[in-house]
């Protein structure tokens, strides 16, 4: 069997108001940024870059490596798909800014579903806490968002 390597790739895609997330079909009702493992001998650029293409279609023009690092515990129903004995992964946060929203081209064996959400409705929304914290460190305090609206 092919395992993961246990090093990722987050890619928050956005315009100046609103954040694109991706429904996964497995878990039903997860959503998520772009996001995927690095392959063999691939370079963290390299991953963000491929996963955009290959997750929306978009091109990686004016993708940026935040320098934000994360490192979280393996959970199911994603455990499986590692090495027994791997527990952990470290990720890395990428933004891409788009001039306006755009129609990505899913996959239809990773996502069913995609919507274009406010800063607060898409943190609320995401099951990630390290996609939600990408997404208030971009955009600020969203409470004070909600507070004025």
């Amino acid at each position: 069997m092919d395992y993961k390597i246990p090093k990722s790739v987050l890619v928050l895609v956005h315009t100046a108001t609103q954040v694109l997330l991706l429904e996964r079909v497995r878990p039903q009702g997860f959503w998520q940024s772009v996001t995927g493992s690095l392959e063999a001998g691939e370079r963290w650029q390299q991953a963000a870059e491929r996963e955009l293409r290959e997750e929306t279609g978009f091109a990686a023009t004016g993708l940026i490596d935040t320098g934000v690092r994360n490192r979280f515990p393996i959970v199911p129903p994603w455990s499986e798909r590692y090495a027994p004995g791997v527990t952990e992964n470290e990720e890395r946060i990428f933004t891409l800014c788009l001039a306006r929203t755009e129609t990505p081209r899913l996959r239809p064996e990773e996502h069913c579903a995609f919507a274009w959400l406010s800063p607060t409705e898409a943190a609320e929304r995401c099951g990630s806490w390290t996609n939600r914290n990408a997404i208030i460190r971009l955009f600020g305090n969203l409470d004070a968002g909600r507070a004025a609206s």
